[in-house]
């Protein structure tokens, strides 16, 4: 039995007077959740670190330091089998046990699966995010960061969110797919729709994927035509699962959804987002300014603690785990709310105070252990790069704060939409 135990019992039951609602109770998939997410992690954090969500048989697990030991076991513990996103659909299914890894065929996405299949498939895709190749991308996320500002800077409005880092950040995935540059406003808005969530239900993954999948299986295809063009999808095409059979078109495609996805939702909306914070604070910029080269990186750090869009990310116990005198029983899930870490008082004093500077040891925003966000050093460049450039070229800006909207979502809480006046 695995377990950390702090001491403290978590009751699971009683009603309580807090300042979300009248009787407390947490959903990922709620409504009310959806709409201000923040304020049910405080209530999580301080009351009910281990939250027990009946009718998804699932825990709510909420304060950094659970969440970073968890995230690090490795022993089959905790698997993907349902996903790492598992929408209402799943997580409706109450499981009797263990649940087994997905079938090989047709083979889901690799993070469904954990060692020894997922870190292989990973391999075929890693090469472009390993440090030294994403240093060698630098120059071309400049050039894409200014290319934009040329054109966008003599229009004096426009969205900051869509039309300066989503489009640096969809040529860039196209670039790295072999898919031509010029479909990057398409890309963008393909992933945008697709990760929007109803409440009650979260993010459908599996009725978004065919839309992905319009650009991705070309990519295989030409890449079966024309071998030694593209590295990502020849690696995929040459790979073979335990047994010796080979990936289908669409099964090889649906390895590249993370760099599709990943690479294009999350950077635009936390380089939008920590400029705003930015902006609002001018004695901060002013010091983030005085030295770009020196202080972006720093404030970069802050700006992915403070306004990284993802929320959860979900595992399936296959052993028991005990945390808090609360024992998980192997089927039942665990969400982990990275967002509710990114602000606990307890890992960073006054989580909800924007601090250019402040001091960060260590981040859950890009996840932990076998599951480890495999863009990070990429992301890290691209939000580097896109502030500084910004700061450089745009000494004054607005943004247009009563048309800035954030959708409701259970998983992608961010600014989709942040106009901007320069």
């Amino acid at each position: 039995m695995g377990g950390l135990d702090s001491g403290r019992t978590t009751a699971l039951a009683p009603a309580m007077t807090v300042p979300v609602t009248q009787d407390f109770s947490y959903d990922p998939f709620d409504p009310a959740v959806m709409a201000d997410p923040p304020s049910y992690y405080r209530v999580l954090r301080d009351e009910y670190p281990v939250y027990y969500i009946d009718k998804w048989d699932t825990f709510a697990l909420s304060r950094f330091e659970d969440i970073w030991t968890v995230l690090e076991i490795n022993d089959g513990t905790f698997v993907a089998s349902e996903g790492t996103l598992p929408s209402a659909a799943v997580l409706g299914q109450r499981n009797d046990g263990p649940v087994p890894d997905p079938p090989l065929h047709p083979l889901p996405f690799h993070a469904n699966f954990d060692a020894p299949i997922y870190d292989s498939v990973r391999r075929c895709t890693s090469a472009p995010f390993r440090p030294k190749s994403v240093t060698g991308l630098t120059d071309r996320v400049r050039a894409l960061a200014n290319e934009r500002l040329d054109e966008l800077l003599p229009r004096g409005t426009f969205d900051l969110t869509q039309d300066y880092g989503g489009i640096v950040a969809a040529s860039l995935v196209c670039h790295l797919l072999g898919l031509p540059v010029e479909l990057a406003a398409e890309v963008l808005a393909t992933v945008n729709a697709g990760s929007l969530a109803q409440p009650g239900s979260g993010v459908e993954v599996a009725n978004a994927r065919p839309g992905y999948l319009e650009y991705l299986v070309p990519i295989i295809q030409r890449s079966r035509e024309t071998p030694g063009e593209n590295p990502i999808a020849d690696n995929l095409i040459n790979y073979r699962l335990p047994g010796g059979s080979a990936l289908s078109d669409t099964e090889a495609a649906t390895q590249l959804l993370g760099i599709f996805i990943g690479g294009t939702e999350t950077v635009p909306k936390i380089v939008a987002h920590g400029l705003w914070e930015l902006s609002r604070r001018p004695d901060q910029l002013a010091e983030v300014r005085a030295d770009l080269d020196v202080n972006v990186p720093v404030a970069r750090e802050e700006m992915i603690r403070y306004c990284a869009p993802a929320q959860w990310f979900a595992r399936t116990l296959r052993k028991p785990f005990t945390l808090h005198g609360t024992t998980m029983r192997p089927g039942q899930r665990v969400i982990t709310l990275l967002a509710s870490a990114n602000r606990d008082e307890r890992e960073y004093p006054d989580p909800d105070a924007f601090i250019w500077n402040r001091p960060i040891d260590r981040l859950l925003a890009f996840g932990r252990g076998q599951h480890f966000c495999l863009g990070v050093h990429l992301a890290r460049l691209e939000i580097a790069v896109l502030v500084t450039e910004w700061l450089k070229r745009v000494p004054d800006f607005r943004v247009v704060e009563d048309r800035a909207w954030r959708p409701p979502s259970s998983f992608q809480w961010g600014f989709n939409s942040l106009p901007v006046e320069v």
